[in-house]
């Protein structure tokens, strides 16, 4: 409208409506840090789903919930309440029928009492023989047939839902036809599909005539069986969390109830639904308790709801290699925990689709692990925590923004020469030529003022990074920092240095090379020992495939050697204490590395006095230094170290 007028300015009326429901940096920094502490990167990423964004929705919380959920059905009630009923319609009935019976003359009123008075004691068994019994009193026949036709349609309706009425009248010749006709098309259809035939339209027309019993409107032939499937299941499961004795009087009440031909066909169903979907539990039984009796629905719907519990726990749980949340099936989270709980789920999914959209995450067959970007974003944050605490500590500044390809800068400059690729001295320039052309503005310039900051070419390093990988580098709670330390030096070189090679090298009873990303996942090795001569030999290979390069071997642990490469098999030995044959080896490592010009650098974490006259007798022979840092002084000494040892000794 014409003289409106509208006025923009921050959002306050709560949290941002249009704002996503995760933040994904966040995230990401969160599973760094947990890594950066000494966590499993695998762990950390599986946590961060665990626990959900910001702690709230994740799936330990909706695992608690159907946790509670299960407790709660195991205390539903008493399963063997069909049985139970059925006992207390049967001897409603017999009294009834003796006070009928009390008020007649003859011998057949007579016979009739003695026939009830040898009745078997099971239920199933009395049921059966009474079958066929003339009852003198309506009221008690009617009783007696209420025992049937409530638990055959409780029975029929647990497998079909809806059907429970037309089970209730099977003795009507109309219902009688619907109950064969479904059964036989039902049968007939699950054969096809067991067959691999072509159902589509078989399917559709099954549908046509008896869909009113299916409400959950099953879209195919598959999903009908998963429907039935589960039913069934749950029905077996009902008769296998029974004694033998419930068991038995159930199964008869059931025969008889049914009838010998219902009965042959509900058994040609399972059987087919257990072929079909052989995947479900069928044999697990349970420990339901209540006071309250459940009638055969109620029982099997409450173990039905148990199964489906169960199965939604080990989709939470996320534990089977590769599983991913959408492995989780948001309809039963929905039906079993509500619509929050779904929604929930729906968000966890859409952070791990973004976080792989985004390339922060990628997915390998054991789970998710974190992309080369993720990784260049957690060393990031490791060295900017390393660059804080020297430029806090007593060190002096070690910022590297002036720190190229091209040089150091010598603090001397030059005059400019054709072809200088050097930058501009500006304030000796701009001096030489006041000098030259006298003050004014503005300040006129000529080609002989210029002058360049002169540089000393910077050569470039080779490193090797040995660090400790042994158990007891995490049992002392040094693995957080070691990690940390690596991680900021192959950032460090990855963006300040890229002419240097780094390469780091594990070691536990035997070494390996790793990448940044195996560094970030690696484990610590359960197996003892401490093989600082394979980790050597690696190193040594390093830096001779960089024979112009500053070679430069840092080396972190906490152990002296305990392990070493046999010179015949070339297989790891472990003893302790340390073997003269393992010190030797290791120094004899030591000194090619020594002799090709190497500086070996030691950094000894731990007060071992055994370690501390190995490192410092490493040091004096190889003319290279030991460093004692403190945990949270590691990298700070590292990388100070190494910006050290790079200018070289050549």
């Amino acid at each position: 409208m014409a003289g409106n007028r509208f006025r923009y300015g921050q959002w306050r009326g709560g949290p941002d409506p249009l704002a996503p429901p995760y933040d994904v940096r966040a995230a990401v920094d969160a599973v760094g840090a947990e890594v950066l502490a000494g966590g499993s990167l695998r762990g950390a990423l599986r946590d961060l789903l665990r626990r959900g964004p910001q702690g709230r929705g994740g799936l330990d919380e909706l695992a608690a919930r159907a946790r509670r959920l299960r407790r709660e059905a195991l205390r539903r009630g008493d399963l063997d309440g069909a049985v139970t009923r059925a006992r207390a319609l049967l001897d409603q009935a017999l009294a009834a029928e003796r006070e009928e019976l009390r008020g007649r003359d003859g011998d057949d009123a007579r016979f009739a009492e003695a026939v009830l008075d040898n009745l078997p004691r099971s239920t199933a068994r009395a049921v059966e023989e009474l079958s066929g019994y003339d009852w003198a009193s309506d009221e008690a026949r009617a009783t007696y047939q209420r025992i049937l036709d409530g638990l055959r349609g409780e029975v029929l309706e647990q497998r079909f839902a809806g059907l429970r009425e037309a089970a209730r009248a099977a003795a009507d010749p109309a219902a009688q036809r619907q109950l064969a006709e479904l059964m036989r098309d039902l049968n007939d259809l699950l054969a096809r599909h067991a067959r691999s035939e072509d159902t589509t339209d078989a399917f559709a027309e099954f549908m046509r005539r008896h869909g009113e019993f299916f409400p959950e409107r099953p879209k195919d032939v598959d999903e009908l069986v998963d429907v039935l499937a589960r039913r069934a299941a749950a029905g077996e499961r009902l008769m296998r969390s029974l004694s033998e004795r419930q068991r038995e009087e159930l199964a008869g009440l059931m025969r008889q109830s049914l009838g010998e031909r219902l009965a042959g066909e509900l058994a040609q169903l399972d059987a087919q639904l257990r072929a079909l979907r052989p995947d479900l539990n069928w044999q697990r039984g349970e420990r339901v308790r209540g006071d309250r009796p459940l009638g055969y629905g109620e029982a099997a719907g409450a173990l039905g709801e148990l199964a489906e519990l169960d199965e939604l726990l080990d989709q939470l749980d996320q534990d089977q290699p590769g599983a991913t949340l959408d492995d989780v099936d948001v309809d039963a989270v929905a039906r079993t925990l509500g619509r929050d709980a779904a929604d929930d789920v729906r968000r966890l999914r859409e952070l791990e689709r973004e976080l792989r959209r985004q390339g922060w995450v990628t997915r390998d067959a054991d789970g998710l692990t974190l992309s080369p970007k993720a990784l260049r974003r957690l060393a990031g944050t490791a060295l900017r925590q390393v660059f804080a605490d020297l430029t806090a500590g007593p060190r002096g500044q070690h910022d590297l923004r002036s720190a190229g390809a091209a040089g150091e800068v010598s603090g001397a400059s030059r005059p400019w020469e054709y072809g200088d690729e050097q930058p501009l001295d500006v304030v000796r320039t701009l001096t030489r030529a006041v000098r030259r052309a006298g003050p004014g503005v503005p300040v006129q310039l000529a080609v002989e003022d210029f002058e360049v900051v002169e540089t000393e070419r910077r050569a470039s390093a080779a490193v090797a990074l040995c660090v400790d990988l042994s158990y007891s580098m995490i049992s002392q709670g040094r693995w957080g920092p070691m990690k940390q330390t690596a991680l900021a030096l192959s950032h460090l070189m990855a963006t300040r240095f890229p002419q240097d090679a780094l390469q780091i090298v594990g070691f536990g009873r035997t070494a390996m090379p790793l990448t940044q990303q195996e560094l970030a996942a690696v484990e610590p090795d359960l197996q003892q020992g401490t093989n600082l001569q394979h980790a050597l030999r690696l190193a040594g290979r390093h830096l001779r495939r960089h024979p112009g390069a500053e070679p430069v071997v840092l080396v972190v642990t906490d152990g002296e050697p305990t392990a070493h490469l046999d010179p015949e098999d070339g297989e790891a030995y472990f003893h302790w204490p340390p073997l003269p044959e393992t010190i030797e080896a290791t120094i004899r490592e030591v000194d090619k590395l020594t002799r090709y010009g190497a500086t070996l650098n030691l950094f000894m974490l731990g007060d071992d006095p055994g370690l501390r006259r190995f490192v410092d007798a490493v040091a004096r022979r190889s003319r290279g230094r030991m460093f004692t840092p403190d945990l949270d002084d590691l990298g700070e000494y590292v990388v100070s170290d190494y910006l050290r040892a790079r200018h070289g000794r050549r």
